[in-house]
């Protein structure tokens, strides 16, 4: 037995604890029969707790049982008179469907005005930490700090989770990308004409004022020139792996052949309390899809277990987070030992595996209701094992940035033949137009390659 208490009055409910919580709002409907507008309930009366409608979750998730007292509140802005027909009970239908559709309203950010521009389902973790807070506490300075104990100063005023000073001292040098919309959202407007467009190389179909492409061409219709820059925040901060066999039985292919190997992780995304509004990765199994090894080079080929392995992670309640591949090559097989030649110097992502990473990104976007397509970026991950500056084998989390993503999902961009570290930008033809892509030399020239590909890639801690 529930309690429900709403601007009507008081009413008992009678609902089974392992029942889900789609039920209980037909059972509250039931119960008030006058209330004809749409309503959202809590389990406590401070409305820090809401009770979403769910044909997946059920009473004993939220912590409900015999006796306990629920609250219903009526939506901001709703309609608190539904028109209805001769037949009552049609009229009850309609008025819980349309109940049932709104009782959960979308969570916003403390104090944004960043436009919602889609009602997309966006993953949990981003759901969740639009709910928090975000700022980071500090204590009191005995030093600086000449207050009592009840009052703050701005020695000891919490951060924002964008703070420049606190990253740095963190030694993170991307903020995540909560933390990025919260920075959209810090200035007097509130984030109000702030925009998340994602980048278009393609040329704008519907464009009447001329002939379509290659005859003619406008500035309505032609994509902008990219200029590549470093990206200031990432999807995802941090990978874990849940039990070390995972790689041990991954590399184990490696250590008997002598051959490269690809895999998709599958695992899940979490809060990541050592970042500031930052997501964790953590991945509970490795896929190894059919593939062509040799000591040099892995070719996919066509998988019809795919669907079915999706499948089963979806009952597990798992998801295809990201890809792993090796790149090793022993240098003493009795000291275990692995070459190193992944650094500064040279390259730590070539031009193909940005090129892979950057499909496998556009293939797993990012739900996100601030962008009008539904979506931003993405949170899928590239993992590489490869030999450290010790020769040891060691592990590299990578993210491309959008415009990587974009020019890869586009078919602008393409690796070298000679040089792994730089890829090409093609020429414009007939069939495809390629906008200009630009990058910035702010280092030594002999360097001015190296950079070119830099840019393309931002680093996920391990």
């Amino acid at each position: 037995m529930l309690r429900i208490q709403s601007p009507e009055g008081t009413r008992r409910v009678d609902i089974d604890n392992l029942a889900v919580t789609r039920e209980l709002f037909e059972k509250v409907l039931n119960a008030f029969e006058t209330i004809e507008y749409p309503f959202t309930l809590y389990s406590r009366r401070d409305k820090s707790q809401e009770i979403a409608s769910s044909d997946t979750k059920t009473l004993a998730s939220y912590g409900l049982k015999h006796g306990d007292m629920i609250f219903l509140s009526p939506i901001a802005g709703a309609v608190q008179h539904v028109e209805q027909p001769t037949d009552n009970g049609k009229a009850k239908n309609q008025i819980s469907n349309t109940l049932l559709s709104v009782s959960t309203p979308t969570p916003s950010m403390p104090g944004s005005k960043i436009p919602i521009r889609s009602t997309v389902e966006e993953d949990q973790v981003d759901l969740l930490l639009q709910k928090m807070d975000g700022t980071v506490k500090r204590k009191r300075d005995p030093k600086n700090c000449l207050h009592g104990d009840n009052s703050s100063c701005i020695h000891c005023l919490p951060l924002e989770p964008y703070d420049a000073s606190y990253l740095k001292d963190l030694n993170v040098k991307h903020m995540s990308f909560n933390a990025y919309l919260r920075k959209l959202s810090s200035g007097l407007d509130g984030g109000k004409y702030a925009n998340l467009d994602n980048i278009s190389c393609r040329i704008k179909p519907g464009c009447t004022g001329h002939p379509p492409w290659p005859k003619g061409v406008c500035s309505k219709c032609q994509p902008k020139a990219i200029t590549l820059n470093s990206q200031p925040y990432r999807h995802v901060d941090n990978i874990v792996f849940e039990n070390p066999n995972l790689v041990e039985q991954f590399l184990h292919y490696w250590r008997v052949t002598g051959r490269q190997r690809i895999g998709f992780l599958y695992g899940k995304f979490d809060v990541h309390l050592d970042v500031p509004l930052g997501i964790k990765g953590t991945v509970a199994a490795i896929y190894e899809p059919p593939q062509e090894s040799t000591r040099d080079s892995v070719r996919l080929l066509p998988d019809s277990r795919q669907s079915v392995v999706d499948r089963l992670a979806a009952k597990l309640g798992l998801s295809c987070i990201g890809w792993i591949f090796t790149d090793l090559v022993a240098e003493d097989v009795s000291k275990g030992t692995v070459r190193n030649f992944r650094n500064a110097e040279t390259h730590f992502l070539s031009a193909q595996e940005c090129v892979m990473a950057g499909h496998f990104q556009s293939l797993h976007p990012n739900p996100c209701r601030f962008s009008s397509d539904g979506y931003f970026g993405s949170k899928f991950v590239t993992v590489c094992v490869t030999g450290d500056a010790q020769n040891q084998v060691h592990m590299e989390g990578y993210q491309v940035s959008n415009q990587c993503q974009a020019l890869v999902r586009d078919e602008c961009l393409v690796p070298t033949k000679d040089a792994p570290e730089l890829a090409f930008a093609r020429q414009s033809t007939a069939e495809k137009y390629i906008p200009d892509v630009y990058y910035k030399n702010t280092i030594k020239k002999k360097r001015v390659d190296s950079d070119r590909y830099v840019y393309f890639s931002i680093q996920v801690s391990l």
